[in-house]
């Protein structure tokens, strides 16, 4: 089926997807104006490319601390209401941020991050852990690559408007603008009405049950029985290695390609810079699952090698992109890199939901989250160390590239799995 027609029709018949989909809009591009605007206050007030990757780290590495209990919570109570909880939180979370005005209140940047990347620690599991209640077995590849390609587009719109924003009316503009997103995104999430099986015949959850591991070592029993499960839930923290594009493509713009067209000054030339490679980001993850959907034809098989040359593909993306002689030929390396990097995103979440239990989906997707989120927290700081310590962007860029070879390379040996009989050996990667 045309995958516009696929989409079309899942959009149209399906009003708990439906409403889902608007609330990723709304939020996410606030979300990429957002974080834009951090980056920018953060080199200006300080100038460190460490401050910067710290933040990185402070968006993404909670997650992975958070991820045994937001499993846990979301296999015991209703996910719909995690999804609006954190979205509640996340206004106040987020409008703290106005009350950063000088280098000595930089400080209120990083517990705010922490705070708010807790909340999206509990949220994008469950949302993850939804798709199979609300779409159908043969509407999840099309659901999931319209939910990466709704990502992408965001990251696209989000990137560069979020500069322009920015350096028209200002930071505060900007958060303002996210915190009402979240408002809109939770009002639309609680519109949705679908049956969560999984809470069924599930005593109430109480305080003293986070404390309360047992749940968190049968969810690992349930993904080491099976290697091939195994195997998947580790492709995103190899896509991780990835994530020092959070720092490198920052430090890109600001430094190497700034936009000073109009007579801007040097600050507002780097945001447009910043604004445009990460945009030039948003468009080839728009892109790829877009095209290579068609190519899978929801066949298992295919969204396993397309995993694998994605992989390679991104590796040899930034590898370019350390070489770009001007700003239109790194966006060009940028949109290539992350069409392969979010064609690997929707396979593996799409092999994830497909074989996996819905008792045991919110573990299994919180702690594919949280190793991804700690793979991108070591990427993005080192990154940012080996910049501060005089080591140039573009090599940044090219290493990351080599970084990419080791998850494929991974990924390849563990296509065995697949080909061995079923119940023929217990082989993992970990």
């Amino acid at each position: 089926m045309n995958s516009l027609a696929a989409y079309s029709r899942l959009l149209r018949e399906n009003r708990n997807f439906r409403l889902m989909w608007l609330a990723q809009i709304v939020s996410e591009i606030g979300d990429w104006f957002y974080s834009l605007a951090i980056y920018n206050l953060i080199l200006e007030l300080t100038g460190r490319a460490e401050l910067v990757a710290l933040a990185v780290v402070l968006q993404v590495l909670p997650s992975t601390l958070i991820a045994p209990t937001a499993g846990v919570v979301n296999d015991r109570i209703s996910r719909k209401r995690v999804m609006v909880a954190a979205d509640l939180a996340r206004i106040l979370i987020v409008l703290g941020m106005l009350l950063v005005r000088s280098r000595e209140t930089v400080w209120l940047i990083y517990p705010l991050l922490l705070l708010e990347t807790i909340g999206w620690g509990f949220f994008e599991p469950a949302r993850s852990a939804v798709v199979p209640n609300v779409a159908r077995a043969e509407d999840l590849l099309a659901a999931n690559t319209l939910s990466s390609t709704t990502w992408s587009f965001n990251l696209a719109i989000g990137s560069t408007l979020g500069g322009a924003v920015a350096a028209l009316w200002g930071r505060d503009a900007v958060f303002i603008v996210n915190a009402l997103s979240f408002l809109a995104s939770a009002l639309l999430i609680r519109a949705m009405r679908f049956e969560e099986p999984h809470t069924e015949g599930l005593p109430t959850l109480r305080a003293r049950d986070l404390a309360d591991y047992s749940p968190v070592v049968d969810g690992f029993r349930y993904v080491r029985r099976d290697p091939r499960l195994m195997a998947t839930v580790f492709v995103k923290c190899g896509l991780g290695f990835l994530g020092s594009n959070l720092v490198i493509l920052p430090l890109l713009g600001e430094r190497v390609f700034p936009l000073g067209a109009g007579g801007l000054d040097a600050r507002r030339a780097g945001m447009l810079g910043m604004s445009l490679l990460m945009g030039a980001r948003g468009v080839g993850a728009l892109l790829g699952p877009f095209f290579t959907m068609q190519w899978a034809k929801n066949r298992d098989a295919r969204m396993r090698r397309g995993i694998l040359l994605g992989f390679f593909a991104a590796a040899a993306g930034y590898m370019l992109l350390s070489r770009a002689p001007s700003i239109a030929l790194a966006c060009a390396a940028v949109v290539f890199t992350h069409a392969a990097g979010s064609t690997i995103w929707v396979f593996s979440s799409t092999l994830l939901q497909s074989s996996t239990d819905d008792r045991f989906r919110g573990r299994v997707f919180a702690a594919e989250l949280g190793l991804n989120m700690l793979a991108i927290s070591v990427a993005s700081y080192a990154a940012g160390r080996l910049v501060d310590s005089g080591v140039a962007v573009r090599a940044a860029a090219f290493t990351t590239g080599v970084s990419l070879l080791v998850p494929g390379c991974a990924w390849g040996l563990a296509q065995r799995l697949w080909r061995a009989p079923a119940g023929a050996g217990r082989l993992g990667i970990g």
